[in-house]
Order: structure tokens, then C-alpha cells, then sequence
């Protein structure tokens, strides 16, 4: 491994002689002296070179040579290319990159970049996405991923104190997880296989197995056409499922519980560098987070003069922005969770009330107006469960698998699943869930 300091760690050394290694960012050539900005995944540091030597006589001295060959090096040198760099580092408090700078010793350019680059500060986000890999040298582009490490590692602490096992679902499947829309299907040998909507047959399966609590951070597909900013055709979910509840509102314990971990580990790693690079003052929420069932919403938002225009008995994107005015307004708070779904537009395996065969024991979590997930507590009781499958005209042949879980006994049970890019989308003030996504995927790119 090339011997370098990280530039983040440059103003704790004393004055010293130093390698740094990363991406030339900029280059200031003056007659007298040269500037240049180097950029690693950790940071920027200010480099010098004092010993400008222009031209040469037929008598300069192998110092000068050096220097020469130096000055040539920097002046030649394309923004964007690799170099490592070795030199004596000081401390200065005039200069604004970190109060440090280094005097250039070496200056070795190990991969040169092109000088005109395809991608400008002003560059359109479907230009930036087919170079992505230089868009994601812009250190704001970055730490969108660095702040998804955080918000991920925290929701497994929480995981894993509670005792709860990560699984890894297959995302080839022999039939639907839900429905067949929004399903891409292949050839599989002999047969027709189907990418995975969600992992919820599997997640209920571990149930059924004694496992008793289980999460994954997996990849989900869904066949959808949509060009709006939250929805992608591969996406990343976070599922998670538990036995042992009361109701669905354990479920949205455990979930706010996730969400308030996940806020706070970001905002104590990253909060001053979110603000600096994104304008944007990170919240931690607080628990319990507000809930109105679903109708009741609906009613909220029609006395704020919008009218859900929907002829099923969904909430639509304007409603979800709506009611979370009207919380933000009442209550101060960013998230929602909606509620006590219709059985009519709800899945199959979905618990219903006791008391009202139309209503279901699940939720829409709402954050910042836009729904990010779906929870609720599943039906354990395999003859209502093939009643509710065949009123959703299911063919209990196909889920003859998924049928058998529930033949030997399965605890009360429920749980959630929640797509990634668009909490970070939100979280971090992001435009489009494209910006929250390592490579996005949708009806029009399947590249880089």
C-alpha cells in the first residue's frame, strides 16, 4: 500500500515530512511560486512550491534540474489526476484549508486525467449520473455516502441489542411477494423466474423458523415507469420483522425507535459538515412520533382545502404533503405515521381489526411529506390468511410455499420495510433520490 497520511489527519501531525496521495482539484501557477489543491476522500490540503525554477542554462546544477522538472510537473498537470506527493508540512494559520500546507519535495503524477472534464459545478443531474464517478469526487456527493454508513451502522446497534439476526433474502423468486404488477420477470432454464418486490414472504418465514427477529439491507426491483423524484426501478430496502407483538404499534415503536438512532448517530458524525456542504440543520426527532389514522387524515387535509381525488381509498403524494404541514404546524415534528389502512388497498397477509374487517393493522410512515415506508402486523392464522388472499383472487397454488409457514404454529408477528435513498433524499435535503443513490436505475438507465 502506498505510506500516506490521510489529509484529514494533517493538522494534528507536528511539522514533519508527510505523503499525501488523491486528486489534483486545482492548480494556481504563478510566475514566482505554484499553488495546488489536493483532494483525498477525507478532505483538501494546500501544497507549494516556493522553488519555481522556469528555464534552465547549460550549466544549472542537478538542484535546479530538479526543481525545474518539479515546476514542469505541476504547470503540465490536469485537474482530476492522481498524484502523490511528498513534502514538509506546515503549520499556518493564514491558510484557510486546515491552518497546514505542504512544501513540495516530490510530485509524482500516477495516473493523468484528460484536460477537459465532462462534468462542470452547473452540469444537469442526468449528465452528472453518466459520469457519476466524478460527480462523486465533489465532497458533498460524498458525504451523502458517508452519512448512509452512519444512519445504516446505527439501525444495526439498535438490531442487534434487541438480539435480532441479519438475513440475506433471494431476490429470484418463483412467484410474486405481493402481486404481479410492477414484477420484472426472465427466463430461468426451463422455467420463469421474478425479481424480488420485497423480501416479505421470506422475512415471515423466519418468523415461522423461531428466529423471532430479523432485518436485512438488501436490493428490492419494481417494474414501475415512474420519472418522479422518489421512485427507481432497483432500489435498496430496509426490511425488518418480529414476533411476539401486541398490535401493529409495536411495530411503530420499534420503527421510531430506528428512526431517532439512525438521526442521532448522523448528527453527531456529520451535522457540521451536512450544514457546511448542504445548507442543511440536521433534527433529531422525538419520540413517540405523532399518528392519525388514515380517515382521519383524509379529513385534516379537506379542512385545509385538498380533497384526495384518489377512487380508491389511498392517500395521494399531495395529501402526504398536506398532512405533514398540518403536523408541522400542530406539533413541530418532520415524521407521521399514518394509520389504519383499507383491507381494500392493503396486501393480503396484513392483519384486519377485530372490530372492522375493512380496516388493517398497519401504517404509512410519512417523513417530510413524502411516504418512505409500510409496516404493519401480519396474519398469522392460515385460514384467514387464505381467505384474505382468495378475496384478493390469489391463487393458493402459487403461494403454496408461503402456506405452509403458517401450518405449524407462527407467534404473532409484523414488521416493515423502508427504502433508503429516499430517507437520506429527505434527511439531507436532496432534490431526487438519484443524488442518495450509488448508481440509479430507472426506466431510461441501466448504466454506468
Amino acid at each position: 500500500m502506498i505510506n500516506r497520511v490521510l489529509i484529514s489527519e494533517l493538522s494534528g501531525l507536528e511539522a514533519s515530512t508527510v505523503t499525501v496521495a488523491g486528486w489534483v482539484e486545482k492548480v494556481r501557477d504563478q510566475r514566482h511560486v505554484q499553488f495546488v489543491v489536493l483532494r483525498d476522500e477525507s478532505g483538501a490540503v494546500q501544497l507549494v512550491n516556493g522553488r519555481v525554477v522556469r528555464e534552465l542554462d547549460s550549466e544549472a546544477d542537478a538542484k535546479k534540474t530538479a526543481n525545474f522538472e518539479l515546476t514542469q510537473a505541476i504547470s503540465e498537470v490536469a485537474n482530476g489526476s492522481f498524484v502523490v506527493v511528498t513534502g514538509e508540512l506546515e503549520h499556518n494559520e493564514h491558510v484557510k484549508l486546515g491552518g497546514v500546507e505542504i512544501q513540495i519535495a516530490k510530485f509524482e503524477v500516477v495516473s493523468a486525467a484528460i484536460p477537459e472534464t465532462p462534468v462542470k459545478p452547473d452540469s444537469a443531474i442526468d449528465v452528472r449520473m453518466d459520469w457519476r464517478f466524478l460527480d462523486l469526487r465533489r465532497p458533498e456527493q460524498a458525504l451523502i455516502f458517508k452519512v448512509q454508513t452512519t444512519f445504516e451502522h446505527a439501525l444495526r446497534e439498535v438490531w442487534l441489542e434487541r438480539g435480532f439476526i441479519e438475513v440475506h433474502t433471494p431476490k429470484l423468486m418463483a412467484s410474486a411477494s405481493e402481486s404481479r404488477a410492477e414484477l420484472f420477470s426472465l427466463e430461468y432454464f426451463d422455467t420463469t423466474a421474478y425479481l424480488a418486490q420485497s423480501p416479505q414472504l421470506f422475512k415471515q418465514m423466519a418468523q415461522a423458523a423461531g428466529l423471532s427477529g430479523i432485518f436485512e439491507v438488501g436490493t428490492a426491483f419494481r417494474a414501475d415507469p415512474s420519472f418522479t423524484s422518489r421512485h427507481a426501478t432497483e432500489f435498496t430496502s430496509i426490511d425488518c420483522e418480529f414476533s411476539w407483538i401486541e398490535t401493529h404499534e409495536d411495530v411503530m415503536q420499534l420503527h421510531e425507535e430506528l428512526m431517532v438512532a439512525g438521526i442521532t448517530a448522523v448528527k453527531e458524525k456529520h451535522g457540521d459538515q451536512i450544514a457546511k456542504l448542504l445548507g442543511v440543520k440536521l433534527e433529531v426527532p422525538t419520540a413517540p412520533f405523532p399518528r392519525i389514522p388514515l380517515a382521519e387524515a383524509k379529513e385534516i387535509v379537506k379542512s385545509r382545502g385538498y380533497e384526495v381525488p384518489r377512487s380508491d381509498a389511498d392517500m395521494d403524494p399531495e395529501g402526504e404533503r398536506q398532512i405533514f404541514a398540518y403536523v408541522k404546524e400542530k406539533h413541530g415534528h418532520d415524521f407521521v405515521f399514518l394509520t389504519d389502512y383499507a383491507s381494500s388497498i392493503r396486501p393480503f397477509y396484513h392483519m384486519r381489526h377485530e372490530d372492522n374487517d375493512d380496516l388493517t393493522r398497519s401504517y404509512d410512515l410519512i417523513y417530510r411529506g413524502v411516504e418512505i415506508s409500510t409496516g404493519a402486523q401480519r396474519e398469522h392464522r392460515i385460514e384467514v390468511i387464505k381467505k384474505q388472499a382468495l378475496e384478493k383472487g390469489m391463487d393458493l397454488d402459487e403461494i403454496d410455499f408461503y402456506l405452509n409457514f403458517f401450518k405449524y404454529g407462527v407467534p404473532p408477528h409484523g414488521g416493515f420495510g423502508m427504502g433508503l435513498a429516499r430517507v437520506l433524499m429527505l434527511m439531507l435535503g436532496q432534490s431526487s433520490i438519484r443524488e442518495t443513490t450509488f448508481l440509479f436505475r430507472g426506466p431510461t438507465r441501466l448504466t454506468p
